[in-house]
């Protein structure tokens, strides 16, 4: 008889790849708040290779408003400096010889509105990745059925499945509920 283990730990294994890849991109969009993640994008040119700041600096958030950025060489001062001003982050640097700051602005409700239906949208791209490998595991079930797996055998996989796609499915909505609060509190 053929195992059918190895479907459902594939089909989590993908959907436990699409919740990471879900977090990453929420921390990415910016609430309002100093989280040094936004700046996890950014490449600068560090003796030829393209290293992320956090390779190169610490970097701190003092407070809720500001990032702190302290290169371990001064002449990474101006590397850093136009690294984040030709990023998408939207934040001018100052700095003040040493360090780096940057302060984040408080949000308007449009831009608020925005951020939410972005992260909306990244959250629907993790419930089809995990919806696509549901569908996928199913239809390995439903070929090794032809091969000889019982119908019944079949039936109890597809609810394991379903099961398993209900989790993570319920895990998204979470991190959605989260991330938007976080968002739309002002």
């Amino acid at each position: 008889m053929q195992d059918v283990k190895p479907h459902l730990t594939h089909a989590e294994e993908n959907m436990e790849a699409a919740i990471l890849f879900l977090d990453e991109s929420l921390a990415h969009i910016r609430a309002g708040k100093a989280n040094p993640r936004i700046l996890d994008g950014i490449k600068v040119d560090y003796y030829g290779q393209h290293v992320p700041i956090s390779s190169v600096a610490t970097v701190t958030t003092p407070d809720a408003k500001t990032i702190s950025i302290q290169p371990w060489e001064k002449a990474l001062i101006s590397v850093i400096e136009k690294a984040i001003m030709n990023s998408d982050v939207g934040i001018t640097p100052m700095n003040n010889g040493e360090t780096i700051r940057l302060g984040i602005p408080p949000l308007t409700e449009d831009r608020r509105k925005q951020l939410a239906k972005q992260s909306k949208a990244e959250c629907e791209d993790a419930k089809i990745s995990v919806r696509n490998a549901r569908r996928d595991a199913i239809e390995h079930v439903k070929k090794m059925v032809k091969e000889g797996l019982p119908e019944d055998v079949e039936k109890d996989t597809e609810v394991a499945i379903q099961k398993i796609h209900d989790k993570y499915i319920k895990k998204i909505d979470e991190m959605y509920v989260a991330k938007e609060k976080e968002i739309l509190t002002v």
